[in-house]
Order: structure tokens, then sequence, then C-alpha cells
């Protein structure tokens, strides 16, 4: 399957304009999209990336041949996902752990349509916001967004995950808008307890880490988030809880020009249960329904 990691490299660099942003979408490194583009355009004999020092652009062979390879992708996966998919009569019991607020929003659902799918199957759901080894607390799968790892733990990266700093209008006009990740010092901090006090952003020279004094710290994002539409200081959510109030405009994204660096849903599944094939279900259903880019985006 050379041939199709090989487009999709293509598609990637095609749609963000560069082999950095590629890698990080589709979660290598930078130097893996270069080799695969190398390998496409040695296959197809033509140069289909125009390469300058600030810039990436299609060549005109890659901007035709740019619709029909999306079109195959994107027909070459329908039929692997339906050859994979799991048979309907799964049955047995899985322990399965997520966090509180992505469970509430969006995970819950997915995993009604997934036990709606396998009614044979039971499922234990707990809810927590907190690194966990799911071999020593007994858990089949645990989705995360914490990038602890642990032995004889295969992490399955399941979709990217987007964070932004923000805080309401009426905290931004009473107390000014930050300029720089150090003017957190001067502001009132909504910080999430399980991540620390901490708060790392990217810049051109560099990553910039600030360490914060919460005015309010909780173990639940909602808790935050009401606080921070309560105008009571600038909170760092992550996209699938700050997306909808930024866009009614009840919050108000600051420091865009420092991005904080892309983490990753993804689950933990002890390796001795990984090949299960209700483990395997469950995980092809999570993949299918976050997909590359998350419904909250």
């Amino acid at each position: 399957m050379d041939t199709l990691t090989n487009l999709k490299a293509f598609l990637a660099v095609a749609s963000s304009g560069s082999f950095s942003a590629a890698a990080r979408q589709i979660g290598v490194a930078p130097s893996v999209v270069t080799k695969r583009i190398d390998q496409l355009e040695w296959t197809a004999k033509v140069e289909l990336f125009a390469r300058t020092t600030r810039r990436v652009a299609l060549t005109e062979a890659g901007q035709r041949f740019l619709p029909r390879v999306r079109a195959a992708v994107a027909e070459l996966d329908e039929v692997l996902l339906e050859m994979a998919r799991p048979r309907r009569d799964l049955e047995g019991h899985l322990r399965v752990k997520v966090p509180t607020t992505l469970a509430i929003l969006y995970l819950g659902a997915i995993l009604a349509r997934f036990q709606a799918e396998h009614p044979r199957l039971s499922l234990d759901v707990v809810l927590a916001d907190r690194p966990l080894n799911p071999i020593e607390e007994g858990f089949d799968l645990a989705v995360t967004v914490f990038p602890a790892s642990f032995s004889n733990v295969v992490d399955e990266a399941l979709c990217p995950l987007r964070r932004v700093v923000c805080a309401s209008p009426a905290y931004l006009s009473r107390r000014g808008m930050p300029q720089h990740p150090r003017d957190l010092v001067e502001h009132d901090i909504l910080n999430f307890l399980p991540t620390g006090p901490i708060w790392t952003f990217e810049s051109d020279r560099g990553p910039i880490g600030v360490e914060v004094a919460p005015k309010l710290s909780a173990n639940d994002s909602q808790v935050l988030l009401a606080a921070a539409c309560e105008g009571n200081g600038i909170v760092l959510l992550p996209s699938y809880v700050a997306t909808p109030l930024l866009r009614s405009g009840e919050l108000q994204e600051v420091l865009k020009a420092f991005p904080l660096p892309e983490i990753w849903v993804k689950a933990l599944v002890p390796a001795n249960r990984v090949q299960i094939p209700r483990v395997q279900a469950l995980l092809a259903a999570l993949r299918e329904s976050l997909g590359q880019t998350p419904p909250w985006e």
C-alpha cells in the first residue's frame, strides 16, 4: 500500500501548502513526507510540486492530477473500510474510559451508535479526566488527550486535537488583550488541573513556556468554560469545547500569533487485548467517526 500512502502525502501537501504542515496533518516527520513525495514523483516520472525555500506549490501536472487523486483515494479508502468493517455478530464485554466533556459532547453518541450496530456487546463506560494506565485500572480501551504512554500498552492515534487560549469580550475589554504569552502573568488565569500550570506556546524562535498563577483551577473543562464566559479570566481549552463559543462570539481567541502545539486524541489499548475483534471494532468506529478532521472543527 506504499502507493496509497504516497498519494495521501501528496493530498496533504497540496491542501496544506507545506511539507511540515502536511507532516503534522498525517502524524509523521517532515522527512517522511518528503520521501513519499519523492517516491511518487519517481513513479509518475513527473514533478508534482515546485519547491522554494518559502513555499511549496503544485506544478501544472500536480494541479491536473489533484482532483483525480483525491477521488481515487476516497474511493479506495471506502473500499478498504468496507472490507475491514467488523462483523455485526460481535459479543462480549468492553470496559472503556473516556474524557468527561469529550464523552458528553461527542463520544457518547459514537458509543451509542457502536452498541446499536453490535447489540450483543455490553459496555462499561467510565468518565475520567486524568492520565491512567488501562492495564492497572482494568480497561480494554482508554481514550485520552494526555501524551503519557505506558509499558505494554499500544497507542492508537484517533485524530489531531487543536487547543486555543480564549476569554470573554467583557474580560478583554476590562483587562486588555495580551500580546505575548509572558503577558499572561498579569492576567487572571483559569487552569485545567491535570495538565499543570505551565502553558507552552510555539514561536518563530522556538517554544515559549509560561508558568501561570491560576485564579481558578478545576479538573473539568466545563467549569472553566463557565468561568470564562462569566468574564473571570483567560482559559486554555480544547477546540471541541471552545469552538461553539468562539463561533457565537461568547469567547474570543487570544495570542493567535503564538499557537499551542498540536496534540492527539488517542486510544490506549493493553497490548494483549489490541487484536481482540471487539476492541478492533471499537477502534475502527472511533477512527471512522472522528477522522482526520474531527467533527467539531
